[in-house]
């Protein structure tokens, strides 16, 4: 049946808050629209007026669509007059799919923008409110109709990334739906424009510096992109190292073999290959040295050809580690360095190898450097604000070390003053 046309009404009134009665209007047809197929169809933006109330609540189960449509009153100086576009749904997308269960993708869209109405009759969402704000609801729904196609699970947290990535001037579905790895029926992809940045930078460049706060990812895409390689054949081993450095605390001397003794650092590139490989791959690739994991000290004199390098946990390194790391790079390899600055366990007196390898080969033709943000970590949302909070934290105790050193310069003034030929103290005698 074709959608039931939105009539305008006789006479203009002002837009009732949701919930509350409305004038009468013609009715729309009750039964639900079917969409042809094909990507949602857009319909015109007009300026909307009152329409009779749903009996249900707003939000309950399937929402209520505008039943009619006119000019909203306006003045010469008064705000522009309120418009309402449709979107139909696709057919071949289940509707569980694209609105999530129980319609919590629906909902977390309204979270988003509370100023504008929403609506869903059968197959057809009708958007209401300021035009501005409408034509992002109607692009930010028509992207996530593609993230759900590509196979990406829809969720809240989805679709406050797909808002933020329209803020940000760019595609959701372009970011969302890039599959880096697919295993077992999961796909691994970027959840952020910063993530992508970083995946784009490993697949492009030789060596990739990947630099953030914890949960933003940077060591699991890493191992995303190298099984990817190795998979593909690109590269024909993979090798894991990082510095044996303790965060805080001396474990002391532990037993066992060189694997056993380095095991306990190297837990996190572990698990991501947990997650990656068929529970019975990983002891056979690494018995094979397919997959090796070796201490950034005995990665000296070695030429790394056609392999996939991740150094991990590098703020730890020194300023000669990273060196010599970073010249072990051979034929046809890619490497990639991690690392938080924020949080480096060398003592005070020791620079960081990451920090000073930042500044000396940046913009060095190959090398790439990544930095996310708290805005790219895509563990609990808490994650994001804690680091937000330690940064402003860390920014004040700087600003605080660097006045009462000007304060106490002040205090201090000159020590000595020159007058004609002597040398006058701060005590009052002289010398010549």
């Amino acid at each position: 049946m074709p959608n039931t046309p939105i009539a305008p009404v006789a006479a203009p009134a002002a837009i009732a808050p949701a919930g509350s009665a409305r004038a009468a209007a013609p009715a729309p047809d009750p039964r639900p629209h079917r969409a042809d197929g094909g990507d949602g169809a857009l319909g015109d933006g007009m300026p909307i007026g009152d329409a009779p109330a749903d009996p249900r609540p707003h939000g309950a189960g399937e929402l209520a669509a505008d039943a009619a449509c006119g000019p909203a009153p306006t003045t010469a100086t008064g705000p522009a007059p309120d418009v309402a576009r449709s979107l139909v749904l696709p057919a071949d997308l289940a509707p569980v799919a694209l609105l999530g269960a129980h319609d919590e993708v629906l909902r977390a869209v309204e979270r988003g923008f509370p100023e504008v109405r929403i609506h869903l009759r059968g197959t057809v969402l009708t958007v209401a409110g300021a035009q501005s704000r409408v034509d992002v609801v109607i692009l930010l729904m028509s992207e996530l109709i593609d993230v759900a196609r590509a196979g990406t699970p829809l969720t809240p947290d989805a679709v406050e990334r797909a808002i933020g990535l329209l803020a940000a001037s760019a595609r959701p579905a372009e970011v969302l739906a890039d599959d880096v790895l697919t295993v077992r029926g999961t796909s691994i992809r970027p959840k952020s424009l910063g993530q992508k940045a970083y995946t784009d930078a490993i697949e492009a460049s030789a060596i990739t510096f990947g630099i953030g706060p914890a949960g933003t990812g940077k060591t699991y895409l890493a191992m995303a992109k190298a099984v990817d390689a190795l998979v593909r054949g690109r590269v024909s081993r993979i090798i894991l190292t990082r510095p044996a450095v303790e965060a805080g605390e001396s474990l002391g001397f532990l037993p066992g073999s060189l694997t056993d003794k380095i095991d306990p650092y190297l837990r996190p590139l572990y698990d991501a290959l947990h997650d990656m490989l068929a529970p019975d791959a990983l002891p056979r690739l690494l018995a094979a040295g397919t997959i090796e994991v070796a201490p950034l000290a005995y990665m000296r004199g070695r030429t790394l050809n056609n392999a996939f390098v991740i150094l991990d946990e590098a703020q730890n390194t020194s300023p000669e580690q990273m060196k010599m790391f970073l010249t072990r790079l051979g034929a046809g390899s890619k490497m990639v360095v991690t690392g938080d600055v924020s949080q480096v366990d060398l003592p005070d007196s020791r620079p960081c190898g990451l920090v000073v390898a930042r500044r000396i080969l940046d913009g060095v033709d190959g090398i790439s450097f990544c930095e996310l943000g708290s805005d790219d970590v895509v563990r609990h949302r808490l994650v994001g604000r804690i680091i937000d909070a330690y940064a402003r934290y860390d920014a004040e105790q700087a600003a605080a070390r660097a006045e009462h050193r000007a304060d106490g310069a002040r205090r201090r003034g000159p020590r000595r003053r020159a007058v004609g030929r002597r040398t006058i103290a701060p005590t009052g005698r002289s010398r010549a």
